[in-house]
């Protein structure tokens, strides 16, 4: 499962990822500082099911802190976009096909509005972060319709002529982009053009479609970033009374409270509505005043908002559910003895047997059920898994 970081030049993405990843990436006050896009690991943040259980687990493949998990996502942070991307013009090209891969989007926006549309700043207030969200969107939106409408006309008179299904078709062209035929088929339809003959289907039709289907198969949330800037509220505001899905961000503040937390300054965990300093620690003036700075900011908020905005990528976009694949369901340990040592993300929805291909592929092939170690009873390959499920598989690959 990928995240993909996406927004125009210099609104501070490469600071979100920072503050995500803990990886040294540059970042600096001008456009394009991130060509290559980085790749690290960012963490979904859940209340973990060891306290429930009463239990001390031993993850390996994840965090457990405090009794909350920390479940890793790959994060991609790509390059910034400018009007005219889908076409070319800046690192349009490299941009898209980074973006592609990714499961979800964050698009990272100035909500200060000092950043101009070419990514070089301007003084706070004079640039509107809406406009910047509409035309992320739209240059994302073209490139998928130029990618639907090459040769176009061939594809519409195959699928009327040789009776292909449209879908398919659609799926493999867009196949690069990671995007199910299930996904394709609903937009097709949610976008009333599956009555319509697609010889018909006009340029516009086509645009219609996909701006329908990258918000099914590539769902946006908007990090409006920069959020402790005191131009920021009433564009936050703005974005929330259009209806978007939008996080309040302030990178910066998330990245200096984990460092101080690193340095054994305070107490904090990603995604906390508070933190602590330690009272051994003696801060000077400036410590003190910047802490007062980001204690105001959640207070406000209700978080710094990264770590929020990586939970609400996972959870309400993808609507992914995390459960615990065991080997003992009395012990809740695997072979070695480590209690409850991985967690997975699966999308809602999904079978016992979809947990076991995750783990491996011969447990999903030689399936034979699985136990849900809170009822102990057996389960089939069908059952659908819920959040915080606990599943030891058997399986005949198992049995050697």
């Amino acid at each position: 499962m990928i995240i993909g970081l996406i927004g125009k030049a210099n609104v501070g993405k490469s600071t979100f990822f920072n503050a995500a990843t803990e990886l040294a990436v540059p970042s600096a006050n001008y456009p394009f500082t991130t060509i290559e896009p980085n790749v690290g690991v960012a963490y979904a943040r859940i209340r973990c099911t060891c306290r429930e259980f009463g239990v001390q687990d031993n993850p390996v493949h994840s965090m457990c802190i405090d009794g909350n998990r920390f479940i890793p996502v790959k994060l991609i942070d790509v390059a910034g976009l400018v009007p005219g991307a889908h076409a070319g013009k800046g690192l349009g090209n490299k941009f898209l096909d980074d973006a592609r891969q990714a499961d979800a989007l964050i698009h990272v926006v100035d909500a200060s509005g000092s950043t101009d549309s070419g990514g070089k700043p301007v003084p706070a207030g004079t640039e509107d972060p809406m406009s910047d969200i509409k035309f992320v969107e739209e240059e994302f939106d073209l490139w998928m319709a130029g990618i639907v409408s090459r040769d176009w006309s061939k594809t519409a008179r195959e699928a009327e002529n040789q009776g292909q299904k449209l879908e398919q078709m659609l799926a493999k062209r867009l196949s690069g982009l990671a995007i199910p035929e299930h996904h394709v088929f609903s937009a097709i339809h949610e976008s009333g053009l599956g009555s319509k003959k697609p010889t018909l289907w006009t340029e516009d039709d086509i645009l219609h479609f996909c701006k329908v289907l990258r918000a099914r198969a590539k769902p946006f949330l908007v990090a409006a970033n920069k959020a402790d800037l005191p131009t920021a509220e009433a564009n936050i505001a703005k974005m929330k009374q259009a209806g978007m899905k939008v996080v309040p961000c302030a990178s910066e503040a998330e990245s200096m409270l984990k460092k101080a937390s690193k340095k054994g300054v305070l107490h904090y965990l990603p995604g906390d509505n508070s933190f602590e300093v330690k009272p051994s620690m003696q801060l000077n003036e400036q410590q003190k005043k910047a802490l007062d700075l980001v204690k105001g900011l959640i207070e406000k908020y209700g978080s710094t908002g990264v770590q929020d905005a990586i939970n609400t990528a996972c959870f309400d976009l993808l609507h992914l559910v995390a459960v615990y694949p065991v080997e003992d369901e009395v012990k809740l340990a695997d072979k070695k003895g480590n209690v409850l040592p991985d967690v997975r993300l699966l999308p809602e929805g999904s079978t016992a047997k979809d947990l076991a291909a995750t783990v491996h592929a011969d447990l999903a092939k030689g399936f034979l059920y699985a136990i849900d170690a809170r009822t102990k009873q057996r389960i089939g390959a069908d059952h659908k898994l819920k959040a915080g499920d606990v599943i030891k598989i058997v399986s005949a690959a198992s049995r050697g």
